[in-house]
């Protein structure tokens, strides 16, 4: 049963790669960082107590997808090593306070993994749920960790394909076996 889930998923996924990444969500992913990205480690040095509450920011954003569960193991995320705190980083968007631009890189356990897509798929599904709508979240494979992490990134981060994944019924139980909270 699992096998089916992920073949539809990855049929899915391959089915929307050849039409090409949408146009929209290239362009608008690519000004938000040329445009509105403060420059690495200007944060920090501004101001203190800004640098702080990045750092509370991005472990707060850690603290919900670590205990996301792989979709094959029984395990979290965390303790696979896929995810990593060292992996979410957290920059204000010039001139919004309360705006940010969150970047969460995760590492697939082998290079060759089938489930990259899927676990990325489970990241976003969790955060967007988590975090209010006006924060820019990326998704990205860790450079060099997956065969196909350039593909793999341009699907988790193109809205279309996310919304159309989760309308297949069986692919959207899977996804939310993994993101369900698992603190009972």
């Amino acid at each position: 049963m699992f096998l089916t889930f992920l073949g539809l998923f990855q049929l899915f996924m391959m089915s929307s790669a050849t039409n090409g990444p949408s146009s929209e969500a290239d362009t608008d992913s690519e000004q938000t960082h040329q445009c509105g990205e403060a420059e690495p480690g200007t944060s920090r040095g501004r101001d203190d107590e800004e640098g702080e509450n990045l750092e509370d920011v991005a472990a707060d954003i850690y603290d919900l997808i670590k205990d996301i569960r792989d979709p094959e193991k029984p395990n979290t995320l965390e303790e696979l090593e896929v995810v990593f705190e060292e992996g979410v980083k957290v920059h204000p968007i010039k001139g919004q306070s309360d705006r940010y631009i969150i970047r969460v890189e995760f590492k697939p356990t082998v290079p060759h993994c089938s489930l990259a897509t899927l676990i990325g798929l489970c990241i976003r599904v969790k955060l967007d749920r988590s975090l209010p709508q006006k924060q820019k979240v990326d998704i990205f494979i860790t450079k060099g960790t997956h065969a196909t992490e350039n593909e793999i990134n341009k699907q988790i981060n193109d809205k279309e394909r996310i919304a159309a994944a989760m309308e297949n019924p069986n692919l959207k139980e899977l996804v939310e076996k993994c993101v369900a909270d698992n603190d009972t």
